[in-house]
């Protein structure tokens, strides 16, 4: 029987002299390609200026999103910025208003046991209404297993209107927490809120406390000018390559580092890359180094 489309092996051409089109057409034949062969394809695509990079890194962004699973890219238990329900409003609003998330896991006795998730906005009602009960305010957490897909776990998250979900080990215990953000930000890069700064803003913006946010992909020669600091460039080129070769692995969000006088914490971070640093000087180091200085007599 004749295919209703010539199949590769019946072009007698050499892989690499098949033209785009010849492999597009192989791709909508009724013989399935596989998912190297596609995104070979499209890398061909982008070399012709036929799709741009960004579109480019979003289609292996997609795929990479089917292979990854909850456990990739949660932030660990450790990391996670939960609120314990025995504190009182005036004690953990000010933990909120520094994290500046706008939702948060409540856990009641230990962090195995979280309870229900609060959102930042119900916290208004803290300042109108004469009785706040922290724990009628809760919405129902949503939990899953560390070995979720990414690509399931994002279609639940729109099909059930969730943004959060605790992700629980074997054992039922919390191993972490993931949100809507970080699984769209492995397929359209990262994502800016109403607490990054914009482009024009800068690499590297001062806060009133002293800190300093500084976007991963600063070039180390302009932060070395910026904290008069001296570090080589020699085998990175961007601040956040520099602390992720200090870390010894990609860091998640939480994760922190002191490299000489500073102290590096990490803002943003995927299963890929840093994206942005919370950098301050530490107060200690001062006294550390008076105290390797020799004492007169």
């Amino acid at each position: 029987m004749n295919d209703s489309y010539p199949s590769r092996r019946q072009t007698g051409k050499p892989q690499e002299k098949r033209s785009l089109l010849e492999r597009l057409t192989d791709f909508i034949s009724p013989e399935p390609d596989s998912r190297s062969e596609l995104l070979e394809i499209l890398q061909d695509a982008h070399e012709r200026n036929l799709i741009d990079a960004d579109s480019l890194s979003m289609i292996e962004g997609v795929f990479q999103v089917s292979e990854l699973c909850a456990r990739d890219i949660m932030v660990p238990r450790a990391q996670m910025d939960a609120i314990n329900i025995a504190e009182s409003p005036d004690e953990f609003i000010p933990f909120v208003l520094d994290k500046a998330h706008s939702r948060y896991p409540v856990y009641e006795g230990n962090r195995d046991n979280v309870i229900g998730v609060l959102l930042a906005k119900d916290l208004l009602r803290y300042y109108a209404e004469e009785e706040f009960d922290v724990r009628g305010m809760l919405r129902p957490a949503v939990f899953i297993p560390e070995s979720k897909r990414l690509n399931v776990l994002l279609h639940d998250f729109r099909q059930n209107r969730n943004h959060i979900a605790i992700v629980v080990d074997e054992y039922g215990g919390v191993a972490g927490l993931i949100t809507i953000e970080d699984v769209l930000e492995q397929i359209v890069g990262d994502i800016e809120d109403e607490y990054d700064f914009d482009e024009e803003s800068g690499n590297i913006i001062a806060s009133p406390d002293g800190r300093f946010r500084v976007r991963a992909l600063t070039e180390i020669e302009q932060f070395n000018e910026t904290f008069g600091t001296h570090f080589s460039d020699e085998e990175v080129d961007t601040i956040g390559g520099f602390v992720t070769n200090h870390f010894g692995h990609v860091p998640h969000r939480g994760e922190k580092v002191r490299i000489d006088d500073l102290i590096f914490e990490v803002l943003r971070a995927d299963a890929r890359q840093v994206h942005m640093l919370l950098v301050r000087r530490d107060p200690l180091a001062g006294q550390r180094e008076s105290a390797l200085q020799p004492q007169g007599t």
